[in-house]
């Protein structure tokens, strides 16, 4: 390879031709002027990655607590159709496993939908990305931190079933029949 180039050797061509080798890291004047900006660059990085942490967990907390709030307000609505199935032999367990499974299959819904939402996106951006910034953001399958942060979602939408649900656990028969005004 022609251009091949040492890690270390990526300093601004004028200190490389100062250099007596031609490259940077074996320029004795200055030796760590190709390190030092790696190490200032990592500590935004990190400062990054800890934000991007955060932005996850405010993300997911949010969307799922909106789904918590929207089954709950459709349960009311609903109070008719479970006091129906109770009527015809449903137990109060079985309306708890639908509400809950309802909830899982939402937050299913919603994980694989967003990964086909942002494949597509790739898809149709990726050569303005790459024409405009130079920066070219290849379409992958999802890496197992990934898979990990989707059954993660699928986990925390079901457990955020169970409020909804054990509302309409207690449910009577009664309290569906009774029309409200």
């Amino acid at each position: 390879m022609a251009h091949s180039m040492n890690l270390l050797s990526a300093g601004s061509a004028s200190t490389a031709s100062r250099s007596p080798g031609g490259a940077v890291n074996t320029y004795r004047g200055e030796p760590l002027l190709a390190i030092l900006p790696g190490v200032a660059l990592q500590q935004p990085w990190d400062t990054m990655g800890t934000a991007e942490s955060a932005l996850l967990a405010v993300s997911v907390a949010t969307g799922l607590l909106g789904m918590m709030t929207m089954t709950l307000a459709g349960l009311n609505e609903r109070r008719r159709e479970m006091a129906i199935l109770r009527s015809v032999g449903a137990r109060p367990a079985h309306i708890f496993g639908l509400l809950v499974t309802e909830a899982g299959a939402l937050a299913a819904l919603g994980a694989i939908l967003g990964l086909a939402g942002l494949c597509l996106a790739l898809f149709l951006l990726q050569p303005w990305i790459v024409s405009r910034y130079g920066l070219f953001i290849p379409i992958s399958p999802p890496a197992a931190r990934d898979w990990l942060i989707l059954g993660a979602v699928v986990a925390v939408g079901l457990a955020a079933g169970f409020i909804p649900a054990w509302r309409g656990y207690r449910y009577s028969v009664a309290d569906g029949m009774i029309v409200q005004t």
